[in-house]
């Protein structure tokens, strides 16, 4: 079988590093693109002798040419602490990044995936959360940004789908986590693990009732691959995250046991438009990409506390 060409904007980045590997893996030349401001270098260090895998420094802000067979958009901040950091480089990565990669993809006449989120549904009123869903997004606030961008970015993939015909294909990420996660993101699972590890601690904000879900990072990858594999007919969007919901308590506390520590919970107040459940409904998943996680909580924290672990030495 021929080699694909496959273009990977945020390719540096925690899930992009990831898709990269497995892409490499399957036989593929991967063009991975970052501009490095969430991405790292030490992430895909270890696919730089690899002949097939080409890194190159690029921010998706501006146009970007060469030739490929396909293109997976993940290039945007996903952290509260990252995408707030510059809001307004939050959006124009969202929304110029989409342009100008649909803008590649519909010149080439190529499959372009774009990797949306959860933060579509804002803080919602519907649980769990299907894709008919049009969410509770609050367009003023401090996750704006980042919301609204992903948000603006589905909107373009379906216009230039519509419009243009170009191939589109629509995931929406529900918490991931991994080795490979930035330990300053600012997010649950990385703060709780590097808290635990170093004794600190534990950060839980509001009266920590509140949900997520967490899929491991191999579940996602396989669920973005499974996608793009999909016929033209089936665009999305589409969920992709783990169903089973745990309480930030019942996370902190399986954090402390499984790293041995000795930390302590402290309470502090909720952050403004943090959403106090979030639970994706996957029966389209099941259905279109015939795939559901596989990795448990228990399994994927012991990888993620291990990965930790071995960088904080």
């Amino acid at each position: 079988m021929a080699r694909k060409k496959i273009l990977v904007t945020g390719g540096a980045g925690f899930i992009g590093s990831h898709l990269c590997e497995r892409l490499l893996n399957e036989g593929n030349e991967v063009l991975c693109l970052d501009n490095y401001f969430t991405g790292s270098k030490e992430n895909v260090v270890h696919l730089l002798n690899n002949p097939y895998f080409e890194l190159i420094r690029h921010d998706v802000v501006h146009p970007f040419h060469a030739d490929v067979d396909e293109i997976y958009n993940l290039a945007c901040p996903a952290s509260p602490v990252h995408y707030q950091y510059n809001a307004i480089k939050t959006v124009k990565t969202s929304v110029m990044g989409a342009i100008n990669m649909l803008g590649l993809a519909k010149r080439l006449k190529v499959k372009i995936l774009q990797a949306s989120t959860s933060e579509v549904y804002g803080d919602p009123h519907v649980h769990p959360q299907p894709e008919s869903y049009w969410g509770n997004v609050n367009p003023v606030g401090i996750r704006s940004c980042y919301d609204e961008g992903k948000r603006c970015a589905e909107t373009l993939f379906m216009d230039y789908h519509r419009q243009n015909g170009v191939r589109i294909k629509i995931v929406r990420i529900f918490n991931t986590y991994g080795p490979r996660m930035n330990p300053e993101d600012g997010r649950v699972v990385s703060n709780f693990i590097v808290q635990a590890l170093k004794g600190e601690d534990i950060t839980i904000y509001g009266d920590g009732k509140q949900t997520r879900s967490f899929q491991y990072v191999d579940d996602m990858v396989e669920a973005m691959v499974k996608m793009m594999a999909t016929d033209d007919s089936f665009t999305g969007p589409v969920n992709t995250g783990n169903p089973v919901e745990f309480t930030m308590l019942e996370l902190a506390s399986l954090v402390l046991e499984l790293t041995g520590s000795k930390s302590k919970p402290v309470f502090k107040p909720l952050p403004g438009d943090d959403p106090k459940q979030r639970k994706p409904d996957i029966a389209l998943a099941k259905e279109k990409l015939d795939w559901e996680p596989k990795t448990g909580l228990r399994e994927g924290l012991v990888k993620t506390i291990g990965y930790f672990d071995k960088i904080m030495k």
